[in-house]
């Protein structure tokens, strides 16, 4: 859910209107790919869930690939604007990374999670075969650690996180809590399963 995932290209003919929104079509390829996996998701798969022609497709993506990387770059920011909402009224260092958890958890059950992360399925599907995802992915999951140790060293800095805690070590602990929720939720957890491991993960700064 980090930011830093650098623009693909969409190329079109020049003057050429678009056929459909980019962006709806776009979400609906990241359910497709979540769901089922960049290698599983066809292009039957694909033109059937964003509702356009292959034509359309090729035109504005240029192949399965670029739009793989233009619907990895909309997730993430998506989700990164999420949770700068989420953020905004956190006062302290503690609330912050409840702030996180708690925007994990809500992504992890229902119909959302069983869908599942782009981010965990495309570290799982592509990163050990594919090298610039692998740099997207690891990237992503960069960003989200070294907020985490901003968040905490916040915290220790305010009161509300132990000044015994090691920031980067617990950091990359509640890494694996909120990416373990993801993967937890494609299973088909409930609401109340996984708000419940909030309160437990903040335990971790005390």
């Amino acid at each position: 859910m980090d930011g830093s995932v650098t623009a693909s290209p969409r190329p079109r003919s020049p003057g050429r209107p678009r056929e459909f929104d980019p962006d709806q079509a776009l979400d609906k390829a990241i359910g497709a790919f979540s769901e089922n996996g960049y290698c599983a998701t066809s292009l039957g798969k694909l033109t059937a869930a964003m509702e356009i022609a292959e034509g359309s497709l090729y035109k504005a993506f240029r192949d399965k690939r670029g739009l793989f990387l233009a619907a990895f770059e909309r997730y993430v920011m998506v989700r990164s604007e999420r949770l700068a909402q989420e953020l905004a009224s956190a006062r302290t260092g503690r609330d912050k990374v409840r702030a996180v958890l708690a925007v994990y958890a809500e992504y992890s059950h229902g119909k959302t999670g069983r869908r599942g992360c782009l981010v965990v399925g495309s570290a799982v599907d592509l990163a050990s075969s594919d090298r610039e995802m692998a740099k997207r992915v690891a990237a992503v999951l960069a960003g989200q650690e070294r907020r985490l140790v901003a968040f905490i060293r916040e915290g220790q800095e305010d009161g509300s996180a132990s000044l015994r805690v090691d920031a980067a070590v617990t950091a990359r602990l509640l890494l694996c809590v909120v990416q373990g929720m993801r993967v937890l939720g494609k299973t088909g957890r409930t609401r109340e399963e996984m708000a419940s491991l909030v309160d437990s993960a903040l335990r971790l700064l005390d």
